[in-house]
């Protein structure tokens, strides 16, 4: 299979998985880091220091800077799209934002823990907060094109976070041993947002666990000795065993509020599984490479350098990004996230099993 025809194929994919099931308006609220900020970061650092993204995010769709970390889309783009609903506009932009289908509170960055710290999860939750105190003062005011009460309780409540409090814990140069012992406090942050939404009416939850983060480009160029960690697709061993094990208590999260929440549906999806399967046999899928940042310095064979960032003096930018799952050497491509979305939609990555319209079904 080609580069462009697998791209095609990809694209293709979500409008077949499209439903028309929703009997409602559909109504989404985003939880998480940077593989989901539809432009909150660049908002407020646009607003408050004048910052603008490199020209370079967004160029294979938007064809202009969208506050995305990506040439393009994200998965959380693609679906919206199979909802046939409008992008998340972030909870952050001041301008332009219509927040009739939801809100984007993802952060660049972000991490669950220290949970004061701007934006972890907490503050996020809180921001929420505000918004639906505030959207329904002034509904009652007499304001109109607003989610009401039923919209917030209908709505789906999706989070994707965890990726860098892993990441924050392996720069400390913390052992593997003292990764893990982090790991269930990680996790007791996103069940005290899950039960604090609950309690706010919030009954449909969307859980995506955390990728393979030993298959990165900014994780693989890291110094290293000897090579005895990688395995045979060339990922770090002990980075992926510490997303295996967030994932695996994660997973048992989300078991144990489906069981104790009354009324409620927590679904979790197994995003290491669709990402990992993607990089270890990414020329099925038609990628000329799994492992190499398409934006990025240095060259082959991570073209990353913690001090050249992408689309900062002296990088360098691949010509075809479709041929590329990487894009920048922590985010993945426009093409890669199409691939990912279409994953999600078959449901056979998910627990339980349901369509991602099933909130917002007749």
């Amino acid at each position: 299979m080609g580069i462009a025809s697998a791209c095609i194929l990809a694209l293709s994919l979500l409008p077949a998985l499209a439903t028309a099931a929703c009997g409602r308006r559909p109504v989404i609220f985003n939880f998480g880091d940077s593989n989901s900020d539809t432009g909150g970061l660049a908002a407020g650092l646009a607003a408050g220091l004048g910052f603008v993204l490199p020209h370079l995010e967004g160029r294979a769709f938007f064809l202009l800077p969208s506050g995305r970390l990506c040439d393009g889309r994200l998965v959380i783009d693609f679906l919206c799209e199979a909802l046939n609903t409008s992008y998340l506009s972030p909870y952050m932009e001041p301008l332009g934002s219509d927040f009739r289908n939801g809100a984007n509170f993802a952060i660049v960055g972000s991490t669950t823990r220290p949970p004061e710290l701007p934006f972890a999860l907490a503050v996020q939750v809180r921001q929420f907060l505000r918004f639906k105190m505030r959207s329904l003062y002034l509904l009652a005011q007499g304001a109109t094109k607003l989610i009401d009460e039923q919209g917030f309780q209908n709505a789906l409540y999706a989070i994707d976070i965890g990726q860098n409090d892993l990441a924050a814990a392996f720069s400390a140069n913390l052992s593997f041993a003292h990764v893990v012992q982090r790991i269930p406090s990680v996790v007791d942050e996103i069940k005290k947002a899950i039960e604090t939404l609950y309690e706010n009416g919030g009954r449909h939850f969307w859980v995506h666990s955390t990728g393979p983060l030993g298959c990165l480009p900014q994780k693989l160029a890291l110094p290293r000795k000897v090579n005895s960690n990688l395995d045979r697709h060339g990922c770090l061993i002990t980075y992926n065993d510490a997303a295996k094990e967030f994932n695996a208590r994660l997973s048992v999260l989300c078991d144990e509020l489906n069981a104790k929440l009354l009324n409620a549906t927590i679904v979790y999806t197994d995003i290491y599984s669709i990402k990992y399967d993607l990089i270890a046999n990414y020329t099925k899928y038609g990628f000329e490479s799994a492992l190499m940042a398409c934006c990025g310095h240095g060259g082959p064979p991570y073209n990353f350098n913690q001090n050249v960032e992408c689309g900062g003096y002296g990088s360098q930018v691949c010509a075809i990004g479709s041929k590329y799952v990487n894009w920048d050497g922590i985010h993945y491509t426009e093409a890669a996230n199409a691939l990912v979305a279409s994953k999600i939609l078959t449901t056979e990555f998910s627990k339980p099993k349901l369509r991602f319209d099933y909130f917002c079904a007749a």
